[in-house]
């Protein structure tokens, strides 16, 4: 039995083969549509989501089977005091795989510890989130028709952006990507992406602190929002919420091939004209992400 907990538990061939499995459900949904049939997915949602949790469940529903779960803390026994251990031996005896999605780093990781079922972190803190990257990695495949020799902007949040962690990380694996972080100098990347996984495996990389400087030799840009729930500074979030807008005048300076991608949800860090630029694929990326959570409850349940 495997999870997934960290976007590395599946080698970079296991996780091209999930993005041609992904394309294939896309295009044939109806080769797909009874594989999961008198399965159960359990969304554990100890955190508000609407693309996840949404995309999980429809996901499994598309593949013939059904949901169970909660959407938030508040409506399981977490509030009585239950702890993650005991919850996941209990949604074994329910489902057949589960998704969870809590606060705190390494939950997920703690409930595969004590899971009879397969399990998804679908978002830990400020951690990791491996679907979205998925998600992410089909969107570039199908923008540029590649997932190397990139160069790739994230921008905003890159401290607490669990969706910017999953994605170096991940894509780090293939060669020639080099990164061009833009932040404020309170949210850059942690220092343990940097020191474990760029410099180890010598990525090339630049921070700024200046998008429209970088714009002009992005590939790709990934935009994220200031996450005021991570901050415990209310006046910290309210200096540091609008530090990037991408507007239609900075995408004048992009490349008219350059895909900007974001995982949702947006504030105000894209302005609404931005989404008329045929280079916008944030949308498409929530799509995406239905397609390769199907994929993906395929292959932990051996039905792929």
């Amino acid at each position: 039995m495997r999870h997934l907990i960290d976007p590395l538990d599946f080698t970079k061939e296991e996780t091209e083969e999930l993005l041609v499995l992904s394309e294939d459900i896309r295009r044939n949904p109806e080769k797909y549509q009874d594989k999961c049939a008198h399965k159960k997915i359990a969304t554990l949602f100890y955190e508000p989501s609407t693309r996840t949790r949404l995309s999980f469940e429809s996901a499994m529903i598309n593949l013939g089977g059904s949901v169970i779960g909660f959407s938030s803390a508040n409506s399981s026994s977490a509030s009585k005091g239950e702890s993650v251990a005991d919850t996941i031996r209990v949604i074994s005896a329910f489902a057949d795989i589960t998704a969870i999605r809590h606060p705190k780093e390494g939950a997920p990781m703690r409930a595969s510890m004590f899971s009879s079922i397969p399990v998804i972190n679908a978002g830990d803190g400020g951690h990791q989130h491996p679907t979205q990257t998925l998600a992410d990695l089909a969107t570039i495949r199908r923008r540029k028709g590649r997932l190397n020799n990139l160069v790739i902007g994230l921008c905003g949040d890159l401290k607490f952006g669990r969706t910017v962690h999953s994605l170096i990380k991940s894509i780090s694996r293939w060669d020639g990507i080099k990164f061009v972080l833009i932040s404020p100098t309170e949210l850059k990347v942690p220092d343990y992406i940097i020191n474990e996984v760029l410099k180890p495996n010598n990525i090339e990389f630049e921070e700024t602190t200046d998008l429209e400087d970088a714009l002009g030799k992005l590939d790709i840009l990934y935009m994220t929002r200031v996450q005021k729930e991570r901050f415990f500074n209310e006046e910290d979030y309210v200096r540091l919420k609008d530090s990037y807008i991408l507007t239609e005048k900075k995408m004048e300076l992009a490349k008219e091939d350059m895909a900007v991608l974001h995982p949702l949800p947006r504030v105000n860090e894209i302005a609404l004209a931005v989404d008329k630029d045929p280079r916008a694929a944030y949308f498409e990326q929530v799509q995406n992400g239905m397609y390769v959570r199907e994929a993906l409850i395929l292959k932990l349940l051996n039905l792929a």
